[in-house]
C-alpha cells in the first residue's frame, strides 16, 4: 500500500502522519513514512531550516526529484509507505506545483489522501512554527489550492486510483479514520449530516450531536463535517460586533487566540462557499448519508437549509439516505422522499447499523 499524503503546511502532517504508523504498528503492520520536506534538507545541510522555498526553483527542484527517485526505489523494498508531500508551494516566487507527473506515476499510489484543517488551528501553527506572513484569507486560498492540485495530480496520473479529502480534527482526531480508508476498505464510507450553526447556544442538542457522531465513528469510516469546524466564526463575529467587541477570542490548541471581527467578515463568503463545494465533495466520496436532526427545545426539527441540500445531493448521486428523526411533528416530503429509511430515534438507528455491520462482517469472515 502506497499513500500518498498531501496537504499546506501548518496542519503538522509529519505528527499526525507518525501516529498513524504508531497505531498502524500497534495492529501488527509496519509503514516507511517518507518525509519529502526533511529528506530534502539532508540532501541539501547547507540550507537552513525554514529556508527551503527561498533556493532557486531550479534547485528546488532538482532536489525534490531526487528525493523522490529514492522514495521510488524505497517502495519496492516496503509492504506499506506513506510519502508525506505539497502538491503546491506559494512563496516568493507565486504559486507552483510541488510534483512531478512522471514520478508520481512511477510512485503508482494506491490511494491519494489530502489532509485539510480548520483556519484558527492553521493560523495558531504558522504564527507559532513559520516564518510566513499571512491573513485568514491566504490560508482560505491555500487550503483551495492544495485540494484542487491534489485532485490535479491523481487524475493526471491514475484517474481511478482513489482520493479523499480528510480533515485533521483536533487532539485524536482523524487519526482512526486515515487506518480505515488504508486498511479496512470493506467498511462503508459514511457522510454525517447535521445541524451547525442552526444549533449553536443550545448545549443539551450539541451534546446529542456529539453523541450521534461518535457512535457512527464506532461502525463506519465517517467524513464528518464537524471536525473542521468553521461555520460558527461569522456567527460569534456577529455577536461581537453586537456587543461592540472588535475581536472574538477562544482557545486553540492550548493557547489563546483573538480573531478581528472585521477580519473574519472579509472571509464570510469565503468560508460560505467552501463549505457547499467541500461538502458536497465529502457526501461524493461516501458510500452514504446518515443525517441526524435534533428537536429544538420547544419541539421544532432542527433542520436547515443546508441539511435538506445535503440530503438531496447525496439522493440524486444514488447514495443511501438514512434519516433520524427526533422531532415529534413527521418529517415533510421533502425528507421522506430522498430517504432510504427514517429513524425516530438514534438508539434505533444504531441498532440497525449495528445488526446490519454484524451481518456484513458474517459474509465477509
Amino acid at each position: 500500500m502506497i499513500i500518498l499524503v498531501t496537504g499546506l503546511v501548518g496542519i503538522d502532517k509529519k505528527q499526525y502522519l507518525a501516529d498513524v504508523c504508531e497505531l498502524a504498528r500497534s495492529r501488527g503492520k509496519t509503514i516507511l513514512l517518507c518525509n519529502v520536506g526533511d529528506m530534502i534538507y539532508a540532501e541539501a545541510p547547507d540550507i537552513a531550516p525554514g529556508r527551503i522555498l527561498d533556493i532557486s526553483l531550479q534547485r528546488l527542484h532538482s532536489l525534490r526529484r531526487s528525493v523522490f527517485k529514492d522514495i521510488i526505489a524505497k517502495s519496492q523494498d516496503y509492504e506499506h509507505i506513506i510519502v508525506n508531500t505539497h502538491a503546491t508551494f506559494r512563496w516568493r516566487h507565486g504559486l507552483f506545483p510541488a510534483f512531478d507527473f512522471y514520478q508520481i506515476r512511477q510512485l503508482n499510489p494506491d490511494l491519494y489522501i489530502c489532509m485539510i484543517d480548520s483556519i484558527e488551528p492553521l493560523h495558531v501553527r504558522l504564527t507559532a512554527e513559520h516564518h510566513i506572513r499571512h491573513s485568514l484569507k491566504d490560508l482560505m486560498v491555500w487550503r483551495e489550492e492544495e485540494m484542487l492540485a491534489t485532485e490535479m495530480m491523481q487524475k493526471g496520473t491514475s484517474e481511478n486510483t482513489p482520493c479523499y479529502c480528510l480533515a485533521r480534527g483536533t487532539e485524536q482526531g482523524t487519526i482512526e479514520t486515515f487506518y480505515q480508508l488504508a486498511f479496512e476498505p470493506w467498511r462503508k464510507k459514511v457522510y454525517l449530516s447535521f445541524p451547525m450553526t442552526h444549533v449553536a447556544g443550545l448545549p443539551q442538542t450539541l451534546a446529542e450531536i456529539h453523541r450521534f457522531r461518535a457512535a457512527m465513528k464506532e461502525q463506519f469510516i465517517c467524513f464528518d463535517p464537524g471536525d473542521l469546524e468553521e461555520a460558527y466564526l461569522p456567527y460569534y463575529a456577529e455577536q461581537a460586533a453586537k456587543e461592540g467587541r472588535k475581536g472574538i477570542e477562544m482557545e486553540v490548541l492550548g493557547k489563546q487566540l483573538c480573531l478581528e471581527v472585521q477580519e473574519i467578515r472579509q472571509i464570510h463568503r469565503d468560508i460560505n462557499s467552501q463549505i457547499y463545494a467541500r461538502d458536497f465533495a465529502l457526501i461524493d466520496q461516501a458510500d452514504r448519508i446518515i443525517s441526524f436532526i435534533p428537536a429544538l427545545p420547544d419541539g421544532r426539527a432542527a433542520i436547515s437549509s443546508g441539511v435538506e441540500r445535503e440530503l438531496q445531493h447525496a439522493h440524486e448521486a444514488a447514495k443511501d439516505v438514512y434519516v433520524i428523526w427526533t422531532a415529534p411533528s413527521d418529517p415533510s416530503v421533502f425528507v421522506t422522499q430522498t430517504a432510504t429509511r427514517v429513524f425516530k430515534t438514534a438508539d434505533e438507528a444504531i441498532d440497525y447499523f449495528t445488526q446490519e455491520n454484524s451481518s456484513a462482517e458474517k459474509l465477509l469472515f
